[in-house]
C-alpha cells in the first residue's frame, strides 16, 4: 500500500496521506502540485506535510516526489530550496545524494537512501518502475520513538495493566497501592499516559503532565518497594515483550528508580 499526499489516478493501491500511519506503508509518493516548499509562512497544511515527509523518512519509508513534491522531499533532507517567484522550486542535491542526471544547474534526478527525486513535473514511466521495483526490498522499517520499539501503544498498555494485577497480588507492594488507590482503571490510565509521554508519545493521545516525584510523595515509599516495584516491572516486561522491547522499558524504569531512590536518600 502506497500513500500520496495528492490524488494519483492510475497508481496501484494509492491512499491519501493520513489514512492509515505512515510505517505501515510500502512508500509515501509526492506528486507535482505546485504547492509553495522555500516560504512556508502562514501555511499550516503545508508544514504538516513536511513533518510527515520527515517523520516517513526517519522511519525508512521510500518516498517518490517530482516537481514540487521533489524539493519538499529534498527540503525534508536539508537541502537549499531554489526557484524564483512563479518558477518551479528545485532542490540542491540534500548531503549525501547521488545525482544521476542534470537538466542544466538543476539536480533532474537524485536519490538518497531510499528518497528518490524528479525534479520535473512530469514523472517518467521509468522512474515510476524503477521505484516500485525497489520497494519488496525496502520492507524493513525503523521505529520513530521507542514506543514504536515496545510495540506501541497497545503493548504497552498491556505490560502496565498486567503489571498492577501483579502488584495487587504482591505482599509488599499491594498494601501500599490499595491504601491510595480507589480507582484503578484511571490510575492505570494515568500511568499508561505517563509511559506513553516518556517513550515519545502518541499524535492520538494528550501528553502526560506531571511530576515524578511530586506523585509519590507522601506515599511512605522506600528502598525494599523500589527495589521490588523494579523486579516486578521486569518480570511482567519479558514475560509479555520481546526481548529487546523488555530491555527498553527495563532501562527507563531502572532510571525513574534512581531519580527516586535519589529523593528518598535526601
Amino acid at each position: 500500500m502506497l500513500l500520496t499526499s495528492s490524488p494519483l489516478p492510475g497508481w496501484p493501491d494509492a491512499r491519501p496521506l493520513g489514512s492509515v500511519p505512515i510505517r505501515e506503508a510500502a512508500g509515501l509518493l509526492l506528486p507535482h502540485d505546485g504547492g509553495p516548499v522555500a516560504d512556508l509562512r502562514d501555511q499550516p497544511e503545508r508544514w504538516a506535510l513536511l513533518t510527515d515527509v520527515t517523520a516517513a523518512l526517519r522511519r525508512g519509508v521510500p518516498v517518490l516526489g517530482w516537481g514540487t513534491g521533489a524539493a519538499l522531499l529534498g527540503r525534508a533532507l536539508g537541502a537549499q530550496v531554489h526557484g524564483s517567484e512563479g518558477g518551479l522550486e528545485w532542490a540542491a542535491p540534500p548531503r549525501g545524494a547521488q545525482v544521476h542526471s542534470w537538466a542544466g544547474e538543476v539536480p533532474q534526478h537524485w536519490t538518497q537512501g531510499r528518497a528518490v527525486a524528479w525534479a520535473a513535473p512530469d514523472l517518467p514511466e521509468w522512474v515510476r518502475t524503477a521505484f516500485l521495483a525497489a520497494l519488496p526490498g525496502w520492507e524493513d522499517r525503523t521505529p520513530g520513538s521507542p514506543l514504536e520499539e515496545v510495540g506501541g501503544v497497545p503493548a504497552l498498555s498491556a505490560v502496565v495493566t498486567e503489571f498492577y494485577a501483579r502488584t495487587r497480588r504482591d505482599p509488599l507492594l499491594g498494601p501500599v497501592f490499595a491504601a491510595h488507590v480507589t480507582d484503578w482503571p484511571a490510575h492505570i490510565g494515568r500511568v499508561t499516559a505517563f509511559w506513553v509521554t516518556l517513550l515519545g508519545g502518541d499524535a492520538d493521545r494528550v501528553p502526560w503532565r506531571g511530576n515524578l516525584n511530586a506523585a509519590h510523595a507522601g506515599l511512605g515509599v522506600r528502598g525494599e518497594h523500589l527495589r521490588a516495584w523494579l523486579t516486578l516491572w521486569e518480570a511482567t516486561a519479558r514475560d509479555l515483550l520481546p526481548a529487546p522491547a523488555a530491555d527498553l522499558l527495563t532501562a527507563r524504569a531502572r532510571a525513574m528508580g534512581a531519580r527516586l531512590g535519589g529523593r528518598q536518600r535526601a
